[in-house]
C-alpha cells in the first residue's frame, strides 16, 4: 500500500462533481477569513497611522483622547483653547524642530474646517509617514492676498464635485450634518459667513485618514471671518466687508492646539514635561501613538465583531465539511468493502480517507488564498475611495496563516471522524446487502 497517496488523489477525483463543492466552500471560507483578517489588520493599523511623523500634540490640559479627537481626527468639542504666546515659547525650545498651530470651531456643510499655516502640508504625514500630496493645485498663500483662499480634502472635493477655482462659504461652529444631503440651507443665515467666499486653490489627495473630509484656511482666514463677532455671535451692524477685513490684525491670540516635531525622539520625554508643567497656563502634551492606542481601546468592539464573524465562519465551514463527508461516506461502504476484500488493512482505510481529506482541505484553502488575494486587489481601489480603507496586498500576516491553518487543520479534523468509522466497518457490513 506504498501507493495510498495516489490512490487518494485517484479516489477524490473521480467523485469530483461532488467533491467540487466541497473544496468551493471551503475555499470560500478560507477567503473570507483571510480577507477579514487583513482588514481588521489594515483598519487597526489605518487608524494607529492617522497621524505620522508627529512627536507630541499639544492643547490645553483635558484628556489625551479628547485631545486626540478635535486635534486629528476633528470630532467633538474644544474645551479650551492655547494662546499663540505658549505656542511661540513651545516653538523655542531647544529640542523642538517645527511647530504647526491648528484652529478648529467651523465647517463647511458638515465638514470640519481647520485652520493651520503652509508648514502643516509640509511637516503633517500619515501612515508610514507619508507627506500630503496634492492632487490638483497649490497650498493657500501664507499672505494677505491669499487670505481667502482654501485647500480642500479628497472626500470634500468628491462629495460635493468640487474643482479648483469654486467659491465655498464657511458656517460658523462644527454642523453635525450628514453628508448625504445638502442641508447647508437648514443653517441660520447669522451664523453663515456668507459674506467671505474661499476660493479652493488646491485638492489633496486620498489619504485614508480625516484629512479627506477636511477643509483647510490660514489662521488669518479664520481671524477674518470672526472680525465683529463675540462669543460666537455676530454683533449687530458689525459685519466687516472682506476687502477691509485686510486691513486689520489678523494675527490669532488663541489657537486649539499644535503639532509639535522634536529634533531628536529621545527628547520628547523632556519636552512633555516641559509642557505639563508649563507655568503660565495649563497645556498638556500627549505622544500620538499612545493616545491612538488608548482610543482604539474604547473602539475596540469592531474589532471584536470581526473576530466573532470569522470564528462563526470558521464553525459553519467545518460544519458543512462534516456533513458532506459523512453523506459520502455512506455511499462508499461497499467501495470500502471491496477494498477490504483485496487485502487493504483497516489502518490502509483510516490512511486512505485521511489523506482524502488532506487533498481535498488542502486545495480548498490553497483555493481560498487565490481568491482572497484576485478580491482584494479587485476591491481595493473601491475601498480607498469610498470608505478611505486602504488594503495592502503584502506578504501573509502570521494570523492569517494561523487562521488558513486552522481551516485545513479542522477539515483534516472533520475527516478523521469518518475515517475512524470506516476503520471499523466489517467486511460482512460492507458486502451485506440492506434491506
Amino acid at each position: 500500500m506504498n501507493s495510498l497517496p495516489h490512490i487518494a488523489r485517484q479516489s477524490a477525483w473521480s467523485r469530483r462533481s461532488t467533491l467540487v463543492w466541497v473544496v468551493v466552500s471551503l475555499a470560500l471560507a478560507t477567503a473570507l477569513l483571510w480577507t477579514l483578517e487583513r482588514l481588521r489588520h489594515d483598519i487597526r493599523q489605518s487608524f494607529s497611522q492617522s497621524v505620522s511623523g508627529v512627536d507630541l500634540i499639544v492643547g490645553a490640559r483635558s484628556s489625551p483622547v479628547q485631545l486626540l479627537l478635535f486635534s486629528v481626527f476633528h470630532i467633538g468639542s474644544v474645551p479650551q483653547s492655547m494662546s499663540m504666546d505658549s505656542v511661540h515659547k513651545l516653538a523655542q525650545h531647544r529640542s523642538v524642530s517645527w511647530v504647526v498651530p491648528l484652529s478648529l470651531g467651523d465647517s463647511h456643510r458638515g465638514f470640519p474646517v481647520l485652520g493651520t499655516t503652509p508648514a502643516y502640508f509640509q511637516h503633517f504625514a500619515y501612515g508610514d509617514k507619508q507627506p500630503l500630496v496634492l492632487q490638483q493645485g497649490a497650498v493657500f498663500a501664507d499672505t494677505l492676498d491669499g487670505l481667502y483662499e482654501a485647500v480642500i480634502g479628497a472626500e470634500v472635493a468628491r462629495h460635493w464635485g468640487y474643482g479648483l477655482g469654486q467659491s465655498i462659504t464657511l458656517g460658523h461652529g462644527l454642523h453635525d450634518h450628514d453628508h448625504g444631503q445638502d442641508h447647508g440651507h437648514e443653517v441660520d443665515a447669522a451664523d453663515e459667513h456668507a459674506d467671505k467666499p474661499f476660493k479652493v486653490v488646491g485638492i489633496l489627495a486620498p489619504t485614508g485618514t480625516p484629512v479627506d473630509r477636511t477643509v483647510h484656511v490660514s489662521l488669518q482666514a479664520l481671524e477674518a471671518l470672526h472680525l465683529g463677532w463675540v462669543a460666537g455671535a455676530p454683533l449687530p451692524g458689525g459685519q466687516i466687508p472682506a476687502d477691509q477685513a485686510r486691513k486689520f490684525n489678523l494675527e490669532p491670540e488663541e489657537v486649539t492646539a499644535a503639532l509639535v516635531g522634536l529634533k531628536s525622539r529621545a527628547a520628547v520625554f523632556n519636552v512633555q514635561r516641559f509642557v505639563n508643567v508649563y507655568e503660565a497656563e495649563a497645556l498638556m502634551g500627549v505622544l500620538p501613538g499612545v493616545a491612538l492606542g488608548e482610543l482604539w481601546s474604547v473602539l475596540g468592539l469592531g474589532e471584536n465583531a470581526l473576530l466573532a464573524i470569522s470564528a462563526l465562519v470558521a464553525l459553519v465551514s467545518v460544519v458543512s465539511l462534516v456533513a458532506v463527508v459523512l453523506a459520502g461516506l455512506n455511499e462508499r461502504r461497499r467501495e470500502l468493502a471491496v477494498l477490504r476484500a483485496v487485502g487493504a488493512a483497516p489502518r490502509h482505510v483510516l490512511s486512505l480517507l485521511t489523506l482524502e481529506g488532506v487533498w481535498i482541505t488542502g486545495a480548498g484553502v490553497v483555493l481560498g488564498v487565490l481568491l482572497a488575494h484576485v478580491g482584494m486587489a479587485l476591491a481595493t481601489p473601491w475601498l480607498q475611495q469610498s470608505l478611505g480603507i486602504r488594503l495592502q496586498l503584502a506578504a501573509p500576516l502570521p494570523t492569517q496563516l494561523a487562521l488558513a491553518g486552522a481551516v485545513f487543520l479542522a477539515g483534516l479534523l472533520a475527516s478523521l471522524g469518518p475515517a475512524w468509522r470506516a476503520y471499523r466497518l466489517s467486511l460482512a457490513d460492507g458486502l451485506s446487502p440492506r434491506a
